[in-house]
């Protein structure tokens, strides 16, 4: 399974509307059972990175981290949704 983590600025409000908006589109596309969805604050990204497979933001990230990072201010606009998706999907290698 893999493992990704949804970070704001709070870890709360546009945190969980992208994280729902990608696990729906996860879920139409017969994906969701092989992606773990976490959230957290944009501030915890240097200590939790590591432990998961993709980072998906929707606010800047001034640190420095190793894990892949997908812009998700798609998921909060509504524009660019199914391109990003594309881009989790193949970061993840689905």
């Amino acid at each position: 399974m893999k493992k990704v983590l949804v970070a704001c600025g709070t870890g709360i409000a546009t945190s969980t509307m992208a994280a729902k908006k990608l696990e729906a589109a996860l879920a139409a596309r017969g994906l969701d059972k092989e992606v773990k969805i976490s959230q957290c604050k944009v501030s915890e990204l240097p200590y939790r990175a590591d432990e998961f497979d993709l980072i998906i933001v929707t606010s800047r990230v001034a640190q420095e981290i190793n894990t892949p990072i997908v812009q998700g201010l798609p998921f909060l606009t509504g524009v660019g949704i199914d391109k990003t998706v594309d881009e989790v999907v193949e970061k993840l290698g689905l």
